[in-house]
């Protein structure tokens, strides 16, 4: 078994080799001055079985994606590891004439079989042509919530639609767990508060599959702190942070941020590599 590594996912790329105990092929990366994008597999890869790691956080991490693909078409198999699958939230047409980017981009994927990471909604997987199985990371941030030693942990979900990936990071560690639920209390005044648990005093994480702008996991942190709790965490499995999204975390006074691997930043703190190595172990 072989790991070709794209751009977006090198260090994770290597995680995963090392628990397969397997090497990673140096690949050649650059841009041409008119934006084009040229990669190139420097190891011999002809009728290995090859694992291809690549997140698709810009558009060019997905041409990257396509032209491994096609670089390793005389391995004996091809897996690709798509830890972050851009563009999964554009995964329904709104308007007429808009296109379902999702469908559009997993329809060019043409490996043997696909793996993806906590993708943001599981429809997608039918769109690719080959098998495609999501894999859940939400339990290693639970083990690493868990190590924190907080007090009276719980973790909570900004609504009821994380809830599963909020429940299968507690449950194991025996953790405390539930979702805001947003009760109007007037034409003007909402409350935001855990649907079912009293979490003054305790120590919170706020958990979520995607954190992008902010905006709304920064407002739950607001009112978290209002209604008494000891100190907010926020946890995800993609951190994207686009703009000044740490920032407003940060001003709405988070204790500190987690993260996972599946795009490489300074708050990825649990690496998804036991994860998909467990994956592709199965595969043999």
């Amino acid at each position: 078994m072989r790991i070709v590594s794209g751009p977006a996912s090198q260090l994770l790329a290597t995680r995963v080799a090392s628990l397969l105990r397997c090497g990673v092929d140096l690949t050649e990366y650059k841009e041409f001055p008119d934006g084009e994008v040229y990669c190139r597999v420097m190891g011999d890869i002809r009728n290995d079985d090859v694992v291809i790691i690549q997140s698709t956080f810009r558009a060019s991490d997905f041409i990257y994606l396509l032209e491994l693909i096609d670089a390793c078409d005389e391995a004996r198999s091809i897996t690709a590891v798509v830890p972050y699958f851009g563009y999964a939230r554009q995964d329904k047409r709104f308007k007429p004439g808009e296109p379902i980017t999702a469908r559009a981009l997993a329809r060019c994927i043409k490996a043997d079989r696909v793996f993806t990471v906590n993708v943001h909604d599981r429809s997608v997987l039918g769109h690719f042509p080959c098998p495609a199985i999501d894999l859940n990371a939400a339990p290693e941030l639970g083990n690493y919530i868990d190590g924190m030693e907080l007090k009276d942990t719980t973790i909570l979900a900004p609504d009821d639609g994380a809830l599963s990936l909020v429940k299968s990071a507690a449950e194991p560690r025996g953790l405390h767990y539930d979702y805001l639920e947003k009760t109007r209390i007037s034409g003007e005044e909402v409350r935001i508060a855990p649907k079912s648990l009293d979490i003054r005093g305790r120590d919170v994480v706020l958990m979520d599959d995607i954190i992008s702008t902010g905006g709304t996991i920064a407002e739950a942190i607001k009112l978290l702190k209002a209604q008494g709790v000891r100190d907010v965490y926020v946890a995800c499995v993609h951190p994207v942070f686009a703009h000044n999204a740490y920032l407003k975390l940060y001003d709405a006074g988070v204790k500190e941020v987690i993260a996972t691997d599946t795009l490489e930043r300074p708050m990825s703190k649990v690496t998804v590599a036991p994860v998909i190595a467990d994956a592709v172990k199965r595969l043999s």
